[in-house]
């Protein structure tokens, strides 16, 4: 999608990966409890899975959280064990209700028992939502006319010291490549910047009162794709089985010897 073809608001929307770069572990935010916490109190001990979303999108934040919570659940790591996973809202004007009917939203799906404490879903003010987005390279801008926020989708990994080890695009996460990041940020090691594939929450045009194609195109190729694949499987293993019972009744009808 070229930069030109985005609406105006997009071209100030982006995720600029910031490798090796610290996170500011002492701002101040609030958890689902209400509690104000450092973001420090999540770091130490083991590597981090950090969400920027708001709690409020109307649809790609869902599909950010939906797509993390598919991928862990393929991983036998467990949060509270062997990670941490900090959701945090860029909105200021998202509560602690909110974040608490997320992670028990989310708890749900994952519903993996004893893992609740690895989870956190934060809310802050706009100093210091301002000062982690800024520090994790996440631009995002608020559009007054379809009230919504224009934002990228990512998530990010975190050592145990608070550098950016890695980012991970889109909507749908490897487990194999969550796993394998979430190891190399145990042991401090910093990745390499990946390609950008960007999908945007900003998607509704109130001129026309319809969704965008920026968005929607995007999910319907990864679903049309999806949808090729598992038919072209398909017919690979029926052309197989067809071929191995031709064999089976060519060797069947063969004369045997007197």
């Amino acid at each position: 999608m070229k930069g030109v073809d985005r609406p105006a608001p997009l071209k100030q929307v982006g995720i600029d990966q910031k490798l090796n770069s610290q996170v500011p572990l002492d701002l101040r935010f609030k958890d689902e409890t209400g509690r104000t916490v450092k973001l420090g109190e999540f770091f130490g001990k083991r590597p981090v899975i950090l969400a920027p979303v708001y709690y409020e999108c109307p649809m790609l934040c869902t599909q950010i959280l939906n797509g993390l919570v598919r991928s862990l659940k393929a991983v036998t790591f467990n949060p509270g064990e062997e990670f941490e996973v900090v959701v945090f809202s860029f909105d200021a004007r998202d509560t602690t209700a909110l974040a608490a009917e997320k992670k028990q939203n989310y708890l749900r799906r994952y519903d993996r028992k004893g893992t609740e404490a690895g989870w956190h879903f934060l809310t802050g003010d706009i100093d210091s939502i301002k000062t982690l987005t800024s520090a994790i390279g996440f631009r995002y801008v608020w559009d007054a006319h379809t009230n919504q926020f224009a934002h990228a989708s990512a998530v990010m990994l975190v050592t145990p010291q608070g550098r950016l080890s890695k980012y991970f695009y889109g909507i749908e996460y490897a487990p194999k490549d969550v796993r394998l990041g979430l190891i190399e940020a145990a042991q401090n090691k910093i990745g390499t910047p990946v390609d950008q594939l960007l999908l945007f929450c900003f998607h509704w045009d109130s001129t026309t009162g319809k969704y965008t194609a920026t968005a929607m195109n995007v999910l319907r190729l990864a679903g049309g794709t999806t949808i090729l694949l598992l038919g072209g499987f398909v017919v690979i293993m029926l052309r197989r089985d067809v071929k191995q019972k031709g064999k089976r009744a060519s060797i069947s009808a063969r004369p045997t010897d007197a």
